[in-house]
């Protein structure tokens, strides 16, 4: 990229603000350059995307309907017909993933999207990121030249558009409008070096096209003129069926042997975005256009680049083009068709191939639309503008001739050829007024560093949550057990007294960063900052993170469960974000550091592994127990097909935890237990809890060893009913059978065998499949946890509290 004020400007603008920009500028001035150094040197966490399919596989990206899941036709705001539409389709995590950790988005070709296609944008992007921010946060880079290519509406969509935006393009749209985007306008044109051939174009651009002007360009009129075919002339015209009559028709005048090239499609790769066709017919003596730049070390072509057909093989077409001295041997190249998705390792957004086309690099080209012909040079060209029909269609055909020299007129050019619409002179004349300079970047990048210091130290996303579990749970008190209320006053307190703090902060930060290059270069505010991320990280673990993780609770409803769940994830996922930054920035502020860190953030909550949301707590010590009477309440309600609370609720379930009921009576004293309850299921609960005192060597009363409706029992000992249980197992019956006939529970089997593994009567697999036994031994190592309940929250649910507890005795040994 050559050195220019405005790309250096620009390039300023996109990696050192959060400024939202339009970049234009007349045909040829390096747009598309600037695009590709962007993706291979910005540092932002970026994704590019199109309007169109084949504008976007030329700009390496996805088209905006693809990453955005829109839907086709107009998408009217403040309504909910667009539900119907499919606008509120269900995005991966992936996808989800990438938008919240996204910094800069980048749309190409920004003329051509329509104003409501915008507003979908930022839809989306406030779905997932910050709903309370234009874009959602996202920084906005668009491409694009309102002069060339405008958008599609066809007149039905418009009737439905036009009560909510004055024009189709995108500068019409509530979001833009609410960006304050700034406009930098690249004014160096690469293309063309004549300077009365730039003040032509530049005169149509604008729609101001002088007489003098005219005469001049005029002079190119040749209504009769047929090229020399070794001249390399091609001819732009307005519409594709006039382009394909003339490419037929001079096929067909060649007398030479047909060559068919098939392209080959793997993954996914729409056809249309196919770059040519799929079958290309090509004959010795035929026009070509090169669609591709050059793959090769050698560079030997370039998109837009004409040559003529001298050789034609089963591999290889050999072209020949009149300003080169060399003959190019052309073969198939590749069209990637990407999506994107998050590095599991890196956590950086990474482009995925999806889908390749493989074919010939070329199309035929005695003539081409000229809408196929935008961003492309052409040496030599025929303009037919006659039929011009839309905004910029004469503009874009005239631009794209290096020279007037290389220009040939079909029809004369007046002002009835010259299509512009009057919205976008408005908004070009004000952009023009208003171009930012130096000092408005200053401003810029200080206000865009301030901004991720305030968002760094602000808490107020904490309250939402915070405030809905309250809520939740003064509406529900007898649904909800555990500890709820005092932890989360505790963290809402704190979170009220940091937010006054940061308020605060943020007066003293804008005072000091006044005297300063930027923020990020102030001695005096480096050492503030540094000071302030001791304060916060060590009230945010005093007062949130030590409150947040003593709250637990148990419930029988689904659905405040799943609303607690969701505000419990929501807690750990901001909580787990700012200790994350704190900590990798406790040396002072770097602007890439954090925006590396609040990316990584977003993954990292994902990541760990799951503390117990739903607990015991209250000071209950029993833990294993609580899991191992819920495990035994699911199995009852499958086998009979109940709901889980008509076997027991969470209340009696809670207190059966506290009070360890052991025999029938006291069973019937817990809260919820009446006696048919107790005939029904006391007998498996009691092995439960019995098991469980046995196991942990907590002593039972000689009362609770009393049946209230069974005779007195001689009392038994421990190692008789093991004993009885390993004969069964002996004489061939299954786990599950001795549990069935000894009226048992199957854990309580297990744990009866389990102490004849050191023996050799029972092996470890006998009581656990291998396949669980292999895995868990490769787990459980890996994990740190206080107890057994802590693990089995650690681990996949499909593995039982008797698998974890015979595979940690025999990793023990």
């Amino acid at each position: 990229m050559i050195d220019n004020k405005e790309l250096n400007l620009a390039w300023d603008f996109v990696n050192n603000t959060d400024r939202n920009i339009f970049l234009t500028g007349k045909a040829g001035t390096g747009k598309t350059t600037f695009l590709h150094k962007l993706k291979m040197k910005s540092l932002k966490r970026m994704v590019v995307v199109a309007p169109t399919g084949v504008a976007a596989i030329n700009a390496k990206g996805m088209t905006i309907h693809s990453f955005f899941q829109m839907p086709f036709g107009p998408l009217l705001p403040d309504t909910d017909s667009n539900n119907a539409a499919g606008f509120n389709r269900k995005f991966s995590k992936t996808k989800i993933n990438i938008i919240k950790s996204l910094d800069l988005l980048v749309i190409d070709e920004i003329s051509m999207v329509r104003a409501d296609l915008l507003d979908g944008i930022d839809r989306v992007l406030r779905r997932f990121k910050n709903r309370n921010k234009v874009f959602g946060g996202v920084q906005l880079l668009m491409i694009g030249d309102l002069q060339q290519l405008s958008p599609i509406i066809k007149e039905d969509e418009w009737e439905l558009l036009k009560p909510f935006y004055k024009n189709g393009f995108f500068f019409s749209s509530r979001a833009y409008m609410e960006s304050e985007a700034i406009t930098i306008e690249l004014s160096h044109i690469y293309r063309q070096d004549n300077p009365k051939f730039i003040e032509i174009l530049n005169e149509i651009r604008t729609d101001t096209l002088t007489q003098a002007s005219a005469d001049e360009l005029n002079k190119r009129y040749q209504p009769n003129f047929v090229p020399d075919e070794k001249e390399g002339y091609i001819s732009l015209t307005t519409h594709n069926n006039k382009a394909e009559q003339t490419n037929n028709r001079e096929l067909d005048k060649l007398k030479t042997k047909t060559h068919t090239y098939r392209a080959s499609v793997e993954g996914k790769f729409p056809e249309y975005a196919y770059p040519n066709k799929e079958s290309l017919i090509l004959k010795v003596g035929a026009q070509v256009m090169f669609i591709k730049n050059d793959s090769s070390a050698e560079k030997r072509y370039f998109n837009g680049k004409i040559g003529k057909v001298i050789l034609l093989s089963k591999d290889e077409v050999i072209v020949h083009c009149p300003e080169d001295d060399f003959n190019i041997v052309t073969t198939p190249e590749i069209w990637e068709n990407i999506n994107y998705s998050v590095d599991a390792e890196t956590k950086a957004i990474t482009e995925n191939k999806i889908g390749s086309y493989t074919q010939m690099p070329l199309r035929l080209a005695w003539s081409i639309t000229i809408h196929k012909s935008q961003g492309l040079t052409f040496e030599k060209a025929i303009i037919d503008a006659q039929g011009a029909f839309a905004h910029g269609q004469t503009y874009v055909a005239l631009s794209r001739c290096k020279s007037l020299e290389g220009l040939v007129l079909n029809s004369k050019i007046n002002s009835s050829h010259i299509i512009s619409d009057s919205n976008v002179r408005s908004f070009n004349k004000k952009a023009e007024e208003n171009q930012p300079d130096e000092y408005i970047l200053k401003a810029s990048k200080t206000e865009f560093q301030l901004n991720l210091i305030t968002e760094l130290f602000d808490f107020y996303k904490f309250l939402y949550p915070i405030g809905r579990v309250l809520d939740i749970y003064y509406k529900n008190k007898t649904s909800i057990e555990g500890q709820v209320e005092t932890p989360l006053n505790t963290m809402k307190n704190g979170v009220t007294e940091l937010l006054k703090v940061a308020n605060a902060f943020k007066a003293q930060l804008t005072t000091l960063s006044e005297e300063a290059e930027s923020p990020e270069s102030s001695e005096a505010l480096q050492e503030r900052f540094t000071k302030a991320i001791s304060y916060f990280d060590a009230q945010t673990k005093l007062n949130i993170s030590t409150p947040f993780k003593s709250f637990g609770f148990t419930t029988d409803n689904k659905t405040i469960e799943k609303d607690l769940l969701k505000q419990f994830d929501t807690l750990e996922e901001l909580l787990t974000a700012k200790l994350l930054c704190f900590e990798g920035l406790v040396t002072g502020f770097n602007v890439n550091t954090f925006l590396e860190l609040r990316a990584k953030s977003v993954f990292l909550a994902k990541e760990k592994p799951k503390k117990p949301r739903k607990t015991v707590v209250d000071g209950t010590t029993n833990l294993e127990l609580f899991e191992l009477l819920r495990e035994l309440r699911n199995s009852i309600a499958n086998r009979e097909d109940l709901v889980h609370f008509q076997v027991f609720t969470q209340k009696a379930l809670y207190d059966m935890c506290e009070t360890l009921p052991t025999n029938k009576r006291e069973l019937k004293e817990v809260n919820g237990m009446g006696k048919v309850r107790v005939e029904k299921y006391g007998t498996a609960i009691l092995e439960v809890i019995r098991g469980y005192c046995e196991a942990h060597d907590i002593k039972m009363s000689d009362a609770k060893e009393i049946e209230l409706f069974e005779a007195p029992k001689p009392k038994r000992k421990k190692g008789d009913t093991k004993k009885i249980s390993l004969d069964l197992f002996k004489a061939g019956k299954s786990v599950d059978v001795i549990a069935l006939e000894r009226d048992l529970n199957v854990n309580t089997i297990i744990g009866h065998l389990a102490d004849f593994i050191p023996s050799g009567d029972v092996k470890i697999t006998d009581l656990i499949s291998e396949t669980h036994y292999e895995e868990l031994k490769v787990i459980i190592p890996k994990r740190k946890f206080e107890n057994l309940s802590d693990l089995k929250h650690q681990v996949d649910a499909k593995y039982t509290y008797g698998e974890l507890r015979l595979v940690l005795d025999d990793l023990s040994k």
